[in-house]
């Protein structure tokens, strides 16, 4: 056999076998397994490997998630423990507001205000009447006002309203004067002082004043005791006839909020008034 023909064999027996060429239809198979492969729950194809960056930031995010369900547990139970005194110890945030007085307009002389019943939001401001000092009251009393007082000075005696209507802002300073006075003078503490205030001044929106519906009554211009007692002993035995009712009886602070003051009347009309004064009771047991 010829040598050339042997070596162009040789040749062409060395001669590696290249591999088939990947057609398209394989590729295309190859990517869409890649890009079906499944995620995991954190968005991660299934196989991958996080990286330490990753594994921080996913410990962080639990981190958070576990502090806000902590925030939101204390909250509520703060918000729990403030509800709970506010209904039981009647302090803090949540403690019910002072309820408002039952008001009818046909019956406006017989509302019945103190420290556990407001001034209604719906009362109407007074329409007042001006006295010679100054001092106003509501124009509805006036006129059985004057003919009380008219009856006092036939009998030799000399009254004066030394307070009439009062407005809500001149009701607060009449209190924090009083609670002033007791922390400086007598040495109690805010609190004390704002309970002991509480029983013999009432507190701004609870005060009959603000309805221009009551009086303190005095005797004009008098420093002596004798001269104040002899108008409290002419009123107690007669203001009734007149409309009107000593307010603070002694003895009636349970009932009424307020110590016996002897120089508070209140108008209530004439009906009223013979009976409170008959019975000897005061206007809440009244309108009981």
């Amino acid at each position: 056999m010829p040598r050339t023909m042997i070596e162009s064999d040789a040749r062409t027996a060395a001669m590696p076998t290249s591999a088939p060429m990947p057609t398209f239809a394989s590729a295309s198979a190859s990517m869409s397994a890649s890009i079906s492969r499944p995620l995991q729950a954190d968005g991660r194809a299934a196989g991958h490997v996080r990286s330490f960056a990753e594994f921080r930031r996913a410990r962080m995010i639990r981190s958070l998630r576990r502090l806000a369900v902590a925030f939101v547990a204390v909250a509520a139970l703060a918000v729990g423990v403030l509800f709970g005194l506010g209904r039981i110890a009647h302090i803090g945030p949540f403690a019910p507001g002072v309820p408002q007085a039952a008001y009818d307009a046909r019956s406006w002389n017989l509302i019945v205000v103190n420290r556990w019943h407001r001034i209604p939001d719906d009362y109407p401001a007074p329409q007042l009447t001006k006295l010679a000092n100054g001092q106003q009251v509501d124009s509805r009393i006036y006129p059985e006002l004057q003919r009380m007082f008219d009856a006092m000075r036939a009998d030799g005696i000399s009254p004066e309203v030394t307070a009439g209507y009062r407005t809500h802002d001149e009701q607060q300073q009449i209190m924090d004067s009083t609670v002033f006075q007791y922390v400086n003078h007598q040495g109690m503490s805010e609190k004390e002082a704002a309970a002991a205030a509480e029983t013999k001044v009432a507190v701004p929106g609870t005060s009959e004043h603000e309805l221009g519906l009551a009086i303190d009554v005095n005797a004009v211009g008098a420093s002596e005791a004798d001269a104040n007692q002899r108008v409290y002993d002419w009123l107690a035995a007669n203001a009734w006839r007149y409309g009107f009712i000593l307010r603070y009886p002694d003895g009636k602070n349970d009932v009424t909020g307020v110590l016996f003051e002897p120089w508070h009347y209140r108008y209530v009309g004439a009906e009223a008034a013979r009976t409170i004064h008959d019975e000897g009771v005061t206007l809440e047991e009244y309108q009981r």
